[in-house]
Formats: structure tokens, sequence, C-alpha cells
């Protein structure tokens, strides 16, 4: 079935005269026999003139579009095989903003979108046992992954901004709006749900003064499917204070295409 439009098109061009002098004869045989012609008068050797003048112009633009139809139809035929080896898909990195950006990062729904469209292209490659195209897509995989770490950490930075300005309203929007978030803060129990944790954060800013200083260090970060964390050290200096130093682990979840903090637990440890 793939060759019919090659097969059919080669048949209508052979059944047409292949010669112009056969095409000649075609059109004009009454004027090959010669005294014929000659008996016919003014205005009807005119018309009949004409009339196969039009004929043969006719079978000329049709044998010329015909040829054109080959062409065409040959191309597109000895492309064919090669259309399913020359598969390809699309891949866009995103640069992620930077800590000190105000906003949502569209980004990270962008590169959900990509991650999902390349899964789908490698199982398709698989499946057609196009390998060499399936490990051209793991290694854009692979790279995705790596902005997705970019990713978490964009947000983690973003956390420690809001930690160090004493700015509630930012991080109420960093944290997932659920019942099972958690912070643990420097020397007390774990308190849950949202409602709490934006609470407490309220409480251990009350007394001090803003900008903290904040450093960060030994950061690790890990990203599996929708679920992601970070571990640090955190140096805190507060004014008129010495530095603290807190080992912290903050992790964080991927709700429709953002990550979102859902848990902080920092423990004091010896400088």
């Amino acid at each position: 079935m793939g060759n019919g439009p090659c097969l059919i098109t080669a048949i209508a061009v052979g059944e047409l005269p292949n010669t112009a002098e056969r095409r000649e004869e075609a059109i004009f045989p009454i004027c090959r026999r010669g005294s014929e012609c000659e008996n016919l008068n003014g205005p009807t050797l005119i018309l009949y003139l004409g009339r196969n003048m039009i004929l043969f112009l006719l079978s000329m633009a049709f044998s010329f579009v015909l040829q054109m139809q080959v062409g065409l139809t040959s191309y597109l035929c000895s492309a064919a095989p090669h259309q399913k080896a020359s598969r390809s898909y699309s891949f866009k990195l995103c640069q992620v903003k930077s800590e000190d950006s105000e906003g949502t990062m569209s980004g990270e729904s962008i590169i959900l979108d990509e991650q999902q469209t390349l899964e789908r292209e490698l199982q398709i490659a698989i499946q057609e046992e196009n390998y060499a195209q399936a490990a051209k897509i793991r290694d854009s995989l692979r790279v995705l992954q790596e902005d997705g770490k970019a990713s978490v950490l964009a947000a983690n930075a973003r956390f420690y901004n809001s930690f160090k300005n004493g700015d509630l309203a930012s991080m109420q929007a960093l944290w997932a709006k659920e019942d099972n978030v958690c912070v643990v803060h420097p020397g007390v129990s774990g308190i849950s749900g949202y409602d709490l944790v934006m609470g407490s954060w309220e409480f251990v800013w009350a007394d001090y003064e803003f900008p903290l200083q904040i450093e960060i260090k030994d950061v690790q970060v890990h990203v599996r499917g929708d679920l992601g964390y970070v571990t640090c050290i955190e140096l805190v200096k507060t004014k008129g204070s010495s530095w603290g130093r807190q080992f912290a682990t903050n992790v964080f979840e991927r709700i429709n295409g953002q990550w979102f903090i859902c848990i902080h637990h920092a423990s004091h440890v010896d400088l």
C-alpha cells in the first residue's frame, strides 16, 4: 500500500504517447493524411486546426503536470523509508530564577512538561527498537533531572531569603498548604499543620531584628520524581549575638509544577 501513489502515477504516464511525434500524430490524425486536409474549405479548416491546437496544448499541459507529479512522488517514495529513523523530539532548557526573584517560577512547569514529553518519546523509541534515539532521549532526561535539582535549590534559596528578611508573606507562599507539613525548630518538638507552622515562624521571629545574617554550607540536594530534599549547615547570626550552627533538612514537594517546602528540621550542632 505504501508504494501505491508511485505505481499509479507511473502507469498513468505510461499510457500517454511518449514522444512529441506520436503526440502530434494523435492530435492531428487527418492532417497527417495530406490530401484530406487540402479538401477542407477555409472556415472549416480554421475551426478544425483551432480545435486540434487547443487539444494539443491541453495534452502538453497534462503531460507536464503528470511529469511533475512523477518527480514529486518519486522524491516522497525515496524519502519514506527514512522518516521513521528521523524521528525527533523537542527539548528546551529553562533557566531558574535567582533567589531575589519575586513570584512563582513558571520554568518549573515547563521542566515538568518537558520531562513527561521525553518519557513518552523514550517509550516510543524503545517500542520501535530505535535504540540510538532512546539513548539520546535518556541523556536529555538526565539533563532535565539536573535542572530539577536546580529548581529545588532555587526553592531552598527562596526559603532562606524569607528567613533572613523575616518575610512572613513570602514564607507562607513557599510552604505547601497541607495538614501534613511539619517544622522542627532547634530545641523544640515538631509542629504540624500549615497554620501552626506559620504561627511558629511568627513566634521565632518575634525578638529578631532583620535582616539576619545567614550562611549556608555543605549543601546536598536530591530529587526523585515529585519529591526533593536539601541537607545543609545553617549558620545564623542575629544582632548582638554569636553565630548559631544547625544541621537542617528541607523537604520539598512538587505540586502543579512548582516546588513547595513541606518539612523543615533544624538541630543544633557544635561549631
